[in-house]
């Protein structure tokens, strides 16, 4: 596998017009290698922005968010491009998001003096993900948020729910992989979770 990898990491075999495609920055050679991989055969690949936790914005979110934005923006669309061009976006389900995201209200400092940071805390009532390519359906925006994008209050989607939807999209059937233990069902989906159906193209 190591002689065989070094072929995937080796950019320089890249035509310049792709290399100009995806960017020169960290994320755009991490998103290039991804298409790289994909295309060898590699059937998952994980990829992610910046060192330690650049998008945790507990300060000056608009701009560390926009310096962030423009980082990835290039390569995010070169990738799903690239993809397209060369019969792959089909196969392939490119999932974008994180875990959380952000209030939409100010966060205060925790110090000494109690201030505004211009930063926003954590939100896991309403956030933002989206899937291409793969069997998801392009072009297609599912729930909302009420109007402060506080909380998630139309069509919401558990966690369980999406990884039905990403484990179905993958050929696998959620609710066939129950498995007992200790007198309690199990399975990737904690026996929760429904695909979402107006999510497949």
């Amino acid at each position: 596998m190591q002689t065989a990898a070094t072929d995937a990491f080796d950019f320089a075999r890249e035509p310049a017009h792709i290399r100009e495609l995806y960017g020169d920055t960290p994320q755009a050679r991490q998103l290039l290698l991804a298409r790289r991989l994909v295309e060898r055969g590699v059937r998952f690949v994980q990829v992610w922005h910046g060192t330690l936790q650049p998008w945790d914005s507990h300060d000056n979110i608009e701009k560390s968010h926009r310096r962030l934005a423009r980082e990835c923006t290039q390569g995010i669309t070169a990738l799903l491009t690239d993809l397209k061009q060369r019969g792959l976006l089909d196969d392939t389900l490119v999932i974008w998001g994180g875990e959380f995201g952000r209030t939409p209200t100010v966060e205060l400092s925790q110090g000494e003096k109690v201030a505004p940071t211009a930063g926003r805390d954590h939100n896991h009532h309403g956030f933002t993900m989206w899937l291409a390519g793969g069997g998801a359906k392009g072009g297609y925006v599912h729930g909302a948020t009420d109007d402060f994008g506080f909380k998630a209050i139309r069509d919401r989607v558990h966690i369980h729910d999406l990884h039905a939807t990403v484990l179905h999209l993958l050929g696998l059937d959620h609710e066939r992989l129950t498995y007992r233990h200790a007198g309690r069902d199990f399975r990737l989906t904690d026996v929760h979770g429904n695909v979402v159906r107006r999510l497949l193209a």
